[in-house]
């Protein structure tokens, strides 16, 4: 079995060691948070976590995290690309308030453990797993936190550096396959799970990725947020990020335009081939006219022509 299958049926293993880690400590951690993110900050219990976006003046987002409450502290979990810059936007705006900033990504290991058996499995290991999608438990001289990537469930485990190796030959010896970052990728993408960095970027609003789960309606004002409830109010929303599948063995390169009765229609953000589908699997921004009609789209000068379908 190959760790791609592992996490399609059962449970596999990632590693996740590169994902940027900022502690947030002081006594306006929370108002600091509160103001420049997404989501409710301000009101979230030690245990407890959400994930949110940080926008720019205009709306865009610069990045997105997990936010974990640890009691004396506020722990961002954000990918690889984003660490030094979400931190380096923070610092700007701490101005008299009483919050500091460490970056911890070397200080600490990540492994997700992913998949179906997901939980069961971490159980079985003596993992705490956390009762709430975002909530945390201390383990050891680490803890876990209830999130995925790349299924809808999962647990995402922190310990010191020092102590990855321990954490992999636990997983190891009770036979948890280890999911390459390509197999991971690829079932990520079956799942329309999309990634900053890959499908959301600082070139789309929040209501274009459709992850409005990361926006607390009613948390008051925050950085970016005129704008977001400017979209909102007035339904000016042109594109919407979707799943797509097109019948094909070959992946498109983001960015390629799919039509349909000759009028663009989508643009692809993600696209990979599905051993378990037999075919592409993918996700695009769609243009809302499209998603209503659901059209039979074509993959932009493709020939002989490949069609491609909402799914």
């Amino acid at each position: 079995m190959t760790g791609y299958e592992a996490l399609r049926q059962f449970a596999g293993w990632i590693d996740l060691s590169s994902r940027g880690k900022i502690r947030v400590t002081g006594e306006d951690r929370a108002r600091l948070l509160h103001a420049m993110s997404t989501n409710n900050v301000k009101d979230l219990a030690p245990g407890n976590g959400v994930y949110a976006f940080f926008l720019n003046d205009k709306g865009r987002i610069l990045a997105d995290a997990y936010i974990y409450n640890l009691d004396e502290s506020f722990f961002l979990d954000t990918e690889p690309e984003t660490g030094l810059k979400l931190r380096d936007h923070l610092d700007r705006y701490i101005i008299a308030d009483d919050a500091y900033l460490e970056d911890e990504t070397d200080r600490w290991a990540c492994i997700g453990i992913e998949g179906p058996e997901s939980l069961t499995t971490a159980t079985n290991l003596g993992i705490s797993v956390p009762d709430v999608p975002y909530g945390t438990r201390s383990w050891g001289s680490g803890f876990a936190a209830h999130v995925a990537s790349t299924f809808k469930q999962g647990i995402r485990v922190f310990v010191p550096a020092e102590n990855r190796g321990d954490l992999l030959n636990r997983l190891e010896s009770a036979g948890v396959l280890h999911a390459t970052p390509e197999e991971a990728r690829i079932v990520r993408i079956e799942n329309a799970l999309p990634r900053y960095g890959e499908e959301i970027t600082e070139r789309y609003l929040v209501q274009e990725t459709q992850a409005m789960h990361a926006v607390h309606s009613n948390k008051g004002c925050y950085l970016g947020q005129e704008i977001v409830e400017r979209v909102r109010s007035r339904g000016q929303v042109h594109r919407l990020l979707a799943p797509i599948r097109i019948e094909s063995a070959t992946a498109p390169e983001p960015g390629v335009k799919l039509t349909a009765n000759g009028q663009p229609a989508a643009e692809i953000a993600s696209a990979v081939f599905s051993p378990a589908l037999g075919e592409v699997m993918g996700m695009a921004y769609v243009r809302v006219q499209a998603l209503h009609d659901k059209p039979e789209m074509i993959v932009a000068r493709s020939e002989p022509p490949v069609k491609a379908f909402l799914r």
